[in-house]
């Protein structure tokens, strides 16, 4: 475990804190240290356990999961967030499942020029995530005309638009508290 604050082992955790680590458990068994941050407030351990995996991890959502994990590591980069890039892209790179791919995909991600590697949905996709990311108060309505016009339906914009929000406040909430991913499982929990 490691932060710049205090965080509370499974042994030394009251009844309601171990109720919600057992919520928070991955399916290797642990509690990754972006949830055990909130070990001394469990309320906002639970809040950010539900919205993660309704952001992302929702069976309902359909924009593609290796899509998602791309847009995660997108705005992680922007936000100079090294827990949450190492986490999600390294799950990107598993579901892309296309070592080359997935090579020129971090390039273009980590230069920031998704261009470099997308075009048409998903760079439209990753220039509303970068937009939103880096200058949120300029969003305009023609930034959600851009994304229909690329062929996203309202609720896969609502998707993204969940997905940019929750790396923006996960990777604030990182940063802030020196989080880092000492202890953790990196990388993929997911089925094909």
């Amino acid at each position: 475990m490691s932060a710049w604050i205090r965080m509370i082992s499974d042994e030394d955790a009251d009844e309601h804190l171990k109720n919600t680590l057992d919520l928070a458990r991955t399916p290797h068994g642990t509690v990754d240290n972006v949830m055990r941050v909130h070990s001394l407030r469990p309320n906002t351990m639970k809040g950010h356990v539900i919205l993660y995996r309704a952001c992302l991890h929702d069976d309902a959502n359909s924009v593609p999961m290796w899509f998602q994990e791309v847009i995660s590591s997108y705005v992680s980069t922007l936000n100079t967030c090294a827990y949450s890039y190492a986490n999600h892209w390294a799950n990107a790179r598993h579901l892309i499942g296309d070592d080359a791919r997935a090579d020129s995909i971090e390039a273009a991600l980590t230069a920031h020029r998704p261009q470099d590697a997308f075009e048409g949905a998903h760079l439209a996709a990753l220039s509303y995530a970068e937009k939103l990311t880096l200058s949120p108060g300029t969003m305009e309505e023609s930034d959600v005309d851009a994304l229909k016009d690329a062929g996203w339906e309202d609720g896969e914009i609502l998707e993204i638009n969940q997905i940019v929000g929750y790396f923006n406040y996960a990777n604030r909430l990182l940063n802030g508290l020196g989080v880092t991913t000492k202890g953790d499982v990196v990388g993929y929990y997911g089925e094909d």
